[in-house]
């Protein structure tokens, strides 16, 4: 297995292209609980140029009825990047106190309860990584682009950098 880089300018470019339509080649899952994760993952997909076909635990889409739960699962793909050790894009969550790590590519989840995380965001723009005002975002579901963090209303927020990809 080798490291491969993670293309961060042609993850901005995809998002910038779709945030505000949807890519054919993808089910839009608006109508079933929304496009949010699914939209980051083709974004993610962009910038690694691999999935990971493992059955239950890895990160894939064939079709609408055949990816895995990590595509357009909000925790499940959290769960898979942070803990990806094979093929695939990986990262590690960024603490608010480590933001200056952050980067155009990675991703932001909020939690609108406190409890559960149920909205993906792909990070396009960075002004300033100290305040929300200054990271923004693309997103699907309530479409947006380069639209600042800090315009939602959320109770918690975690980032996840992508630190690679690993690929055969």
């Amino acid at each position: 297995m080798k490291e491969i880089g993670y293309d961060r300018q042609q993850v901005y470019d995809y998002a910038k292209k779709w945030a505000f339509d949807r890519n054919p080649k993808y089910y839009n899952f608006d109508s079933i609980g929304g496009d949010c994760t699914s939209f980051v993952s083709q974004c993610v997909y962009e910038g690694s140029k691999t999935m990971n076909y493992t059955q239950e635990k890895g990160w894939y889409y064939i079709d609408g009825n055949h990816k895995s739960p990590s595509w357009s699962g909000v925790e499940f793909l959290y769960d898979f990047l942070i803990n990806n050790k094979t093929v695939g894009p990986y990262g590690k969550e960024l603490m608010q106190e480590s933001l200056q790590e952050l980067q155009i590519g990675d991703i932001a989840q909020l939690s609108f309860d406190g409890n559960v995380y149920g909205h993906t965001l792909i990070i396009v723009n960075i002004e300033n990584k100290f305040s929300l005002n200054g990271i923004k975002i693309a997103s699907h579901t309530f479409d947006s682009f380069n639209k600042a963090i800090s315009e939602y209303v959320f109770k918690k927020i975690r980032f996840i950098h992508i630190q690679n990809v690993r690929r055969y």
